[in-house]
């Protein structure tokens, strides 16, 4: 099997890879991290590599804790699996690879570079990964240990030998019979699928939780210390043995004694038996879709209208900088796909959406390059909601977003008509009333950006990551534009002067331009 190591820091990511037959780690240069384009950069490796199998270095402190790094790690996780859908990603404990980085670096070469220490780390990482997984040591200096032995007396050494190999026979004999005893039941003799038993002991559910974030590791002690395994130990040796390509998903299960550590490891890898469901908000969706989509998981209405009513004052809270006290939440609910416990309150799913878009606002100083261009949180977040449903690509957005500043500059109405689509949805969705395009480009709405200059009262849809980066630096190159239309070709055409721009309607939008809004 191939493998890629990372060695994740928030400015570089290291890079190595092995091929598990050959269990030597090849350092390659460093990614740098940029905005988003480090992921395209790993995807384009792993395909150029054929490799689609992940060895991510997941530092801990001295009592074995995770940090904030560690949560960093596992972010940055998520969003590989984004751009590598087939990627296997699996976890390997690390700590100060860096120092033992640039030491072997010191002792190898002189001049190296910032880049060759996170790449060497990452090496480091992945021959820590191989000798766990195959036991075998992976570098020459340590197999040289293994052949230190001088034959001085090879009949002594030849006795000496046999007596070794009987009792490695005898003790691996042993370690098998153990191993295997201990991946029966705590129960054994007993069938749960006789009616009779379902009151022993044996065949009584134990609720088993598993955490998010919860290492092999952890989950193995916990079992352990419920009684639904023999031996912690054994399952850890047991799952990497035959489970190092798969992840343990949170949630509860309902598991009992009588369960070999199969069943229970088949269980919490397929996530069968737990109560975590998956919910999928996109970028563009708007507060409208989420309340459509978590009736459809099974959230009762009106449980999903006074949850969207409170206030919420987390360490999120932030954002809403510039937001009026009666607006709503429309533009903050962050478009990703999200892991929920079944029985998790709608205020807990949208207090999870709120820390995601603060992180992401933070993470790329988007308050901070709003205000460079003259908005606050709350204006730039509502700019980026109409750019978000303006262009589908960030190449587009960051020239939408332009043109949209351009016209603010020049006192021009927005002219969007994807604002006036939000307005007549919030009043009329089943267009009963507004029933062409002439009548609902009139609606009198501070959202009809037709009828009102400058930004509309508020956010018309839950921007993306993309779409907040573009407004937040436009492209400078489309800054005489004042036009743009998306064409029958599903290209964007831009202009600077209305003629031109009434020019492209006729030539590139004869459909598209009429369909109703």
């Amino acid at each position: 099997m191939k493998l890629i190591a990372l060695d994740v820091g928030t400015k570089r990511i290291g890079v190595a890879k092995a091929d598990s037959a050959v269990r030597i780690a090849v350092p390659y240069p460093a990614v740098e991290v940029d905005n988003g384009e480090e992921f395209k950069k790993i995807a384009s490796l792993a395909r150029a590599w054929d490799i689609n199998s992940f060895v991510l270095g997941l530092p801990r402190n001295g009592q074995g804790e995770e940090t904030e790094q560690s949560r960093y790690v596992r972010k940055f996780a998520k969003a590989l699996k984004q751009a590598v859908p087939d990627a296997k990603i699996c976890f390997q404990d690390e700590s100060l690879t860096s120092v033992e980085a640039e030491k072997r670096l010191k002792n190898r070469k002189k001049g190296y570079k910032k880049g060759d220490i996170d790449s060497e780390a990452a090496t480091i990482i992945l021959q820590d990964f191989l000798e766990e997984h195959t036991g075998k040591p992976t570098t020459k200096a340590t197999a040289a240990r293994h052949q230190s032995v001088k034959a001085d007396k090879p009949h002594k050494l030849l006795v000496a030998l046999l007596i070794v190999i009987i009792l490695l026979a005898g003790a691996a004999a042993g370690a098998y019979y153990y191993y295997t005893q201990n991946l029966q039941p705590v129960f054994t003799e007993v069938d749960c699928n006789d009616q009779e038993n379902s009151t022993v002991d044996a065949c009584k559910p134990v609720v088993f939780k598993i955490e998010p974030g919860a290492s092999v590791n952890d989950v193995a002690v916990d079992l352990s210390n419920a009684g639904l395994i023999r031996n912690s130990i054994v399952f850890q040796i047991y799952f990497r043995l035959n489970y190092s390509g798969y992840t343990i998903k949170t949630g509860e299960y309902s598991l009992t004694k009588a369960m070999s550590m199969k069943q229970i490891t088949d269980l919490i890898v397929d996530g069968k038996g737990g109560d975590v469901f998956t919910f999928t908000f996109n970028p563009g969706e708007t507060v409208r879709d989420f309340k459509a989509k978590l009736a459809k998981v099974g959230y009762d209405g009106a449980t999903i209208d006074e949850a969207l009513q409170k206030t919420y004052e987390g360490s999120y809270s932030w954002i809403f900088e510039g937001k009026p006290e009666e607006a709503g939440l429309e533009g903050y609910l962050y478009g990703e796909t999200y892991e929920f416990y079944q029985n998790d309150t709608v205020e807990t799913i949208i207090e999870r959406m709120l820390t995601e878009m603060a992180d992401v606002i933070e993470e790329n100083g988007l308050k901070e390059k709003f205000e460079a261009q003259g908005l606050n949180l709350y204006q730039g977040i509502t700019l980026a909601s109409i750019v978000q449903k303006e262009a589908n690509n960030v190449t587009d957005q960051a020239k939408v977003a332009q043109v949209f500043y351009n016209r603010l500059a020049q006192g021009m109405s927005l002219g969007s008509d994807v604002t006036t689509q939000y307005a007549v949805d919030l009043v009329d969705p089943d267009r009963q009333i507004y029933t062409n395009n002439a009548d609902a480009l009139q609606i009198d709405s501070p959202y009809n950006t037709r009828l009102y200059a400058g930004l509309p009262y508020g956010p018309i849809s839950n921007p993306g990551r993309q779409a907040l980066n573009a407004t937040a630096t436009p492209d400078g190159e489309a800054a005489n534009y004042l036009f743009f239309l998306t064409g029958d070709d599903g290209m964007m055409y831009y202009s600077t002067t209305d003629a031109e721009h009434q020019q492209n309607i006729i030539d590139h939008c004869a459909e598209l331009c009429n369909v109703a809004l």
